[in-house]
């Protein structure tokens, strides 16, 4: 299993990782560090421990809002398909209302062109 040595507020720590991770370990512990840098910046020098679980809180916290994110989005997604489903039936029930008036009008049509032949066919035969 690989190693890596990642730096978190000023310290070195040598981490295995899964073969082919190494470079998202490494991109995961900058973030981290960037987070415990910055509370340091708010919050001053509070000892190494404090500072590493006010980092942990806080990335926690983010993953909270990211997860509640998820989650209305996937709601949205289930509501969005619902609609879809519901107007592609709609838009299948005008389809077979239509196709059934276009029948019903064809059948009118056809009525109408056989009285007239037949019309024609009585006048032509009176003549």
């Amino acid at each position: 299993m690989p190693e890596v040595n990642v730096e978190i507020n000023g310290r070195r720590y040598r981490m295995a990782c899964e073969d082919g991770q190494q470079q998202h370990l490494i991109g995961l512990a900058e973030r981290f560090n960037r987070q415990v840098e910055d509370l340091k910046g708010v919050v001053g020098e509070i000892g190494d421990g404090r500072l590493t679980v006010m980092a942990g809180i806080a990335v926690l916290d983010a993953l909270s809002d990211s997860e509640r994110r998820i989650a209305e989005l996937e709601r949205h997604v289930t509501d969005l398909t619902d609609a879809g489903e519901a107007l592609s039936n709609d838009l299948e029930r005008m389809e077979e209302r239509f196709a059934s008036k276009l029948g019903e009008a064809a059948r009118k049509l056809e009525a109408v062109a056989t009285a007239i032949d037949e019309t024609g066919v009585q006048s032509g035969q009176q003549s």
